[in-house]
């Protein structure tokens, strides 16, 4: 699921572009969802700093004492691998915008199309970085790996854990092991765990328990050298 922020002084703009976006999400069955939206930029600052953010779309001229420009500058200290979209109605603002690592810019008066072509080639992009997204199905369902905790084998589907809700496919092992990075290890034929996830482990009782408080089990095949895999790691002695 990719978290967007949007950021406009103008509230009827506000409101027109997160009903376009939501449409976009519908209309190609995207995993997205607007999370924030403020036409205060010391808000979505305040958003950034303490909520998982991907995409923020964000409008160049603010009337406020700090631009678009300033914010996207904030915002890169915050978390550089932030997506920035800026909508602006002065084009002699789009070579300033690049010098922040831009995605795309939007020219105003925002159109349906203008704005849907942005987000389908977001969308695109994200779909060429494995080592940070992982699309699970044909439905562009992406969920950031660092997020997951673990993947689980349920019947003929993978379950894929997340703090937030668990996703779900017809899927194998063997189609995402390569396609995984080595912080994935298997723990049990049914579970592939996130090493960087891990809390605490229960050697004796075999239980893994992840960051967001949840569990899965070690299986008694895989315990030695998912133990050895743990302590070179770093995570347990």
């Amino acid at each position: 699921m990719l978290n967007f922020v949007i950021c406009d002084d103008n509230l009827n703009i506000l409101e027109k572009l997160s009903q376009m976006l939501e449409k976009i999400f519908i209309k190609n069955d995207y995993e997205a969802q607007i999370t924030y939206k403020s036409d205060k930029p010391e808000k979505i600052l305040e958003y950034v700093r303490e909520n998982k953010v991907d995409v923020a779309i964000l409008d160049v001229e603010l009337k406020t004492n700090k631009s678009g420009l300033d914010l996207a500058n904030e915002i890169r200290k915050i978390n550089k691998d932030i997506y920035l979209i800026f909508t602006t109605a002065h084009l002699e603002y789009v070579m300033l915008a690049y010098k922040y690592k831009t995605f795309d810019y939007i020219p105003k008066p925002i159109t349906y199309v203008r704005l849907e072509e942005t987000i389908n080639r977001l969308f695109e992009d994200i779909n060429g970085l494995p080592k940070r997204y992982l699309k699970i199905d044909n439905k562009n369902t992406i969920i950031d790996q660092a997020e997951i905790q673990y993947i689980k084998r349920d019947g003929m589907k993978l379950v894929f854990h997340t703090p937030s809700r668990d996703y779900d496919t017809y899927s194998s092992f063997n189609k995402f092991q390569d396609r995984l990075p080595d912080n994935y290890y298997r723990c049990h034929k049914s579970c592939v765990a996130n090493l960087d996830q891990i809390k605490d482990v229960e050697p004796v009782s075999g239980i893994i328990t992840f960051r967001d408080g949840s569990t899965c089990d070690i299986g008694p095949k895989y315990k030695n050298d998912f133990m050895e895999v743990l302590k070179d790691y770093g995570n347990f002695e």
